[in-house]
């Protein structure tokens, strides 16, 4: 039986791919929403009181906003290195045109403040590699705090090459102290086909448990479209299976006043962290480097 945590693909209602709401996912924060648009296709969407980052996954799209359009070039694949992408303040119309047709990211914050409509392009965003020898990862901190401007949504990609464990040692961040910050945190999950085997096939794992004060328990096989949330509690390690790279988008949000990223591993695996120094990063990465 699957956690209520985990959100298979095709759980949604066209155009929508994946549709996050605090609402549908009993907090207050985070959201996230995939749209599928057929070339010449739109969506048109009222931020209401989020903030959002629209991140081309697959294809390039037309953002419009306020008599202002940005054309974002996008990408082949989430594995063809990071994407620019368009910042949408709240209370603000948007609307998301592709002429050839793609998929698209809309993550979402609860904002207090209204911020302008943005433009970044793909060179911009900063390509972090994270973690030794199978622990390697690569991450595109597009949206992360210090290196882009929101209100409160802090948003990143990650590249798990197959065989490779991210999100490791598992951490948390669900309260507000000196050394962690509350974060409800998103994981969207695509997964690389492997030209030696038919398509659709690859997979991977990933686990949320929690503590004693705050119980939770999820350990999902998923694959490309699903997501899985993170209300509270541990998380990691993200499994990419061998022969399959992994890719997820993570949106966090959180109502405290700072907008940042603090964590605390689970202390019976930080150690790990001091292993990393004596091993190379995986030669593989980075993955399609811009």
């Amino acid at each position: 039986m699957n956690s209520k945590y985990y959100i298979p693909a095709g759980s949604a209602s066209a155009p929508y791919a994946v549709d996050v709401t605090p609402e549908s996912a009993g907090w207050t924060e985070s959201s996230l929403w995939t749209v599928e648009l057929a070339a010449g296709a739109s969506v048109t969407r009222s931020s209401g009181g989020n903030e959002i980052i629209v991140v081309p996954l697959a294809g390039s799209a037309d953002v419009s906003s306020g008599g202002i359009t940005f054309t974002l070039a996008g990408r082949a694949s989430v594995f063809d290195g990071p994407s620019d992408f368009a910042y949408v303040g709240r209370d603000s119309e948007y609307t998301v045109t592709s002429a050839a047709g793609g998929r698209f990211a809309l993550c979402g914050a609860r904002a207090a403040k209204r911020l302008p409509f943005r433009y970044v392009p793909a060179a911009d965003v900063p390509v972090e590699l994270r973690g030794a020898g199978n622990c390697s990862r690569q991450v595109h901190n597009f949206g992360t705090a210090g290196v882009f401007e929101a209100d409160s949504m802090i948003a990143c990609e990650v590249i798990t090459p197959g065989g490779n464990w991210s999100s490791y040692p598992a951490h948390k961040h669900d309260e507000n102290t000196d050394v962690e910050s509350q974060l409800e945190e998103i994981y969207y999950f695509e997964i690389a086909d492997n030209p030696d085997g038919p398509a659709g096939a690859g997979f991977g794992y990933h686990r949320v448990y929690g503590t004693p004060e705050k119980p939770i328990e999820v350990l999902e096989e998923v694959r490309s479209g699903d997501v899985v949330l993170v209300p509270h509690g541990y998380h990691g390690p993200s499994i990419a299976a061998p022969g399959y790279h992994m890719y997820y988008l993570n949106v966090m949000a959180g109502p405290g006043e700072d907008r940042a990223w603090r964590i605390c591993d689970d202390p019976s695996h930080t150690w790990l962290r001091g292993s990393w120094e004596h091993q190379q990063v995986d030669p593989r990465l980075p993955l399609h480097e811009h």
